[in-house]
């Protein structure tokens, strides 16, 4: 802890010289009540009160004015804050397969409520941005700090065929790019690119939440495009959700959008080659977030998914700030002092 103001330090020199006084004021009284020769008059001047309730009131009186005298000295402490630049993406699939009910009520409306939850649970002025993916990314909102144009966006997303992660993955670093000038686009050699800044610990502030239930479908590859976030000190966070038995897809109409297939289809999910894109790409989201510094994490149900969303790093990067604490100190002071006078007071008319 350090002060604005050191020289009003000199100011705490008066606490001693008021304790030295009180110690005086003492002793003179007991030196004054002994000339007197009736014993009466001298128990009368005499405190009657226990030694302790005789000098707390003085002793937090003057711990009150410490706290006074040290709030005029301006101290401040250094306390650690979320560096003001940090971004984070969401990316989320919504391929036709997250209609698959093996979530009650299908996995996109658990997503979705996920998603609301973590937006919600980030600290006042985060900026977040949203892409959803399917057979091609899209950035639905660019980084913001207005949680209602989130929300709102997260609750209208609506399915389509595909999944293109390694799509997903570019469109965030382009979005982060657009706010942090540290960050160079998708597919621009880093050799020609100039940074402000390096990144604390090799990595920027920003990161990309990539939540999806299927494999890369389309697109660039999935690690070809963690390579650049990587190398553009980007971390993704990766989340399969779903089970292992989708069974059957229920996608309401708003879910549809203007989709041809009406308001929900049923049966299983077919089968040969295009089964493969259905079940979550575990080994592939994992070395994603490998390659990135990362994490993968795994949710099969709603909880699971929502726990996932809140344990998420809400704080990546973090700075020092010097925050000034003389109002706590005033405060302190102001109570201890007014508590003093109000112990002598009392103590004083029931002895």
């Amino acid at each position: 802890m350090s002060v604005l103001s050191p020289l009003m330090l000199l100011l705490l020199l008066l606490v001693p010289l008021l304790a030295a006084a009180y110690v005086w004021l003492l002793r003179r009284r007991r030196k004054y009540a002994v000339r007197y020769s009736s014993l009466s008059l001298i128990r009368e001047a005499l405190p009657r009160r226990a030694r302790w309730r005789q000098h707390l009131p003085f002793a937090l009186f003057l711990l009150g004015i410490a706290g006074l005298l040290a709030a005029a000295a301006r101290p401040v402490a250094l306390v650690e804050v979320p560096l003001s630049r940090t971004t984070i993406i969401l990316a989320l699939d919504v391929s036709r397969s997250m209609c698959a009910t093996d979530v009650s009520p299908n996995r996109l409306a658990v997503a979705q409520e996920a998603a609301l939850a973590f937006i919600e649970d980030q600290a006042e002025g985060t900026q977040m941005g949203l892409v959803a993916f399917a057979d091609f990314a899209e950035l639905v909102v660019p980084p913001t700090a207005d949680r209602e144009a989130l929300q709102q966006a997260v609750a209208n997303l609506t399915t389509a065929l595909g999944t293109a992660i390694g799509s997903a993955t570019l469109k965030a670093i382009d979005a982060i790019a657009e706010v942090n000038p540290d960050v160079a686009p998708s597919g621009v050699p880093l050799g020609g690119v100039e940074t402000q800044n390096e990144p604390p610990e090799g990595y920027q502030p920003d990161i990309i939440v990539l939540l999806t239930d299927g494999a890369n479908s389309r697109g660039p590859l999935p690690v070809d495009a963690a390579q650049q976030a990587a190398d553009r000190g980007l971390r993704i966070y990766t989340i399969g959700f779903g089970t292992t038995n989708p069974g059957q897809m229920v996608c309401t109409q708003a879910q549809m959008g203007s989709s041809s297939f009406g308001g929900g289809f049923g049966g299983g999910f077919g089968g040969g080659g295009f089964r493969r894109f259905l079940r979550i790409d575990e080994e592939t989201l994992q070395t994603v977030a490998e390659i990135t510094g990362g994490e993968y994490y795994r949710a099969e149900s709603a909880e699971q998914l929502v726990e996932v969303f809140l344990n998420l790093p809400a704080q990546i990067v973090l700075q020092e700030m010097a925050v000034e604490i003389s109002v706590a100190f005033a405060a302190v002071g102001g109570v201890l002092a007014t508590a003093g006078v109000a112990l002598s007071l009392w103590w004083r008319r029931y002895p």
